[in-house]
């Protein structure tokens, strides 16, 4: 994978996301004083996880030659204070001529997308100034 590259002025809270060759805006919602000019950076992070979901599953129906027509995945966030943990749930609907083996497959291959894999393992960040 490349870079990503982020870059903010001085525009509240309007941030330039760039690959080598695709760009985004990232903002915050107006109720956290962004203009909600784009994907907030949970929303990124659900979205990686839902798009990801989606390309796997839609990979390996085709694969297989399985009857999938359509795939939506929704993601949502939940924190639990009592535990300290940080909760994404993810729902999938598959549409299709699929039978229930072929759902159940499904979905245990969601689980084996690449996004799930890094956020289900441990995480090293390094934070340096250049």
């Amino acid at each position: 994978m490349g870079k990503i590259t982020a870059h903010i002025g001085t525009e509240l809270y309007k941030t330039e996301v760039q690959s080598e060759t695709n760009f985004i805006i990232s903002d915050e919602p107006e109720s956290n004083g962004g203009k909600d000019l784009g994907f907030a950076p949970k929303e990124l992070l659900a979205a990686s996880l839902a798009a990801c979901t989606s390309i796997t599953l839609r990979m390996y129906a085709n694969r297989k030659g399985w009857n999938l027509t359509d795939v939506k995945v929704e993601v949502t966030f939940d924190t639990d204070s009592v535990e300290n943990k940080f909760k994404i749930i993810s729902n999938i609907q598959l549409f299709g001529d699929l039978d229930h083996d072929q759902k159940a497959r499904l979905l245990n291959i969601a689980d084996k997308c690449p996004i799930h894999k890094i956020l289900t393992n441990p995480i090293e960040i390094t934070t340096a100034l250049n």
